[in-house]
């Protein structure tokens, strides 16, 4: 694990910094930050607060994952599955909450929405060319591998 110093700046008094739930943990969790609650009708998408703006040095990138508990026990996780922050964004870091569940839930001002994990990102150059190298696989898509 290498530790890594973002900047990061509270656009209002009421934004937490995000935090770590265990020493070993990948990703931090970020907060709600809104002044009453938000209810999400069922299949709705709202934007969520964080009252954050990051710094991410160049050859990082911020990934926004679900959490764990949210997605899974209530049907509640960013609506383009995994947001991408780049490092030369310096808005506010809003999540796209989606409610994938048949029930409103609700967002209480502070409540943890999800997760920013920061990890190095390879930019490419591409290459066109009018041949692929060959592998075993092959243009083998979707369930090709077997179901083992």
């Amino acid at each position: 694990m290498k530790e890594e110093n973002i900047q990061i700046k509270l656009l209002n008094e009421n934004a937490k910094i995000p935090t770590y739930g265990s020493n070993d943990a990948a990703g931090a969790d970020i907060y709600a930050n809104i002044d009453t609650a938000i209810t999400i009708k069922p299949h709705e998408t709202v934007f969520i607060k964080t009252g954050l703006a990051f710094a991410i040095p160049k050859g990082l990138v911020g990934l926004v994952y679900a959490r764990s508990g949210l997605s899974c026990k209530q049907g509640l996780a960013p609506a383009n599955k995994v947001g991408v922050i780049d490092s030369d964004y310096r808005g506010e870091l809003m999540v796209a909450l989606h409610n994938h569940s048949e029930e409103k839930r609700i967002i209480n001002p502070n409540d943890r929405i999800a997760q920013i994990v920061f990890t190095p990102y390879v930019k490419a150059s591409f290459l066109e060319t009018d041949n692929l190298d060959e592998t075993i696989r092959g243009n083998g898509g979707f369930g090709s591998t077997g179901k083992n």
